[in-house]
């Protein structure tokens, strides 16, 4: 039985119908695949706070937490990983160029056309997420046996 839930926050930085995403640098199953910018919420700061501390911190933007519209939350669990809530978050405004900040964790940044997104190379759970940026969809669960 999980004992808690770690809060994930991911932030969509989309310029001109393109989409800014992260190739993980890991020793994981995820090294190589694209992500968004993202990280965990810590203690003593709001989900928006946490958002735009992770833009600034791992591609080098600044956005005012109000400039952040929370679209979707998905509940995950799996992959021998602790349960999370992942909070999903445009970015309506920002200013700075992007830049990799963190290249001991990522191998390079990249904007990809919405309507062309490499699905397949990026990581399941931020794609759950822009898939619901898409279509519209508030919620969504990954990885829940929901069987009695």
């Amino acid at each position: 039985m999980t004992d808690r839930h770690l809060v994930d926050v991911h932030v969509l930085v989309i310029r001109g119908g393109e989409l800014l995403l992260s190739r993980r640098r890991s020793d994981d199953e995820f090294d190589g695949l694209w992500h968004l910018p993202a990280g965990k919420l810590e203690a003593g700061e709001s989900a928006a706070v946490a958002a735009a501390r992770e833009a600034h911190e791992e591609v080098g933007i600044v956005i005012d937490p109000a400039d952040l519209r929370l679209f979707h939350v998905a509940h995950v669990i799996g992959s021998g990983r602790e349960a999370r809530l992942g909070l999903f978050f445009e970015a309506l405004r920002w200013t700075g160029d992007p830049v990799n900040r963190e290249p001991d964790k990522c191998y390079e940044l990249r904007w990809f056309p919405l309507a062309a997104l490499p699905e397949e190379a990026i990581i399941r759970y931020p794609l759950a997420g822009i898939r619901a940026f898409a279509s519209g969809s508030t919620y969504s669960e990954r990885g829940w046996n929901h069987r009695s």
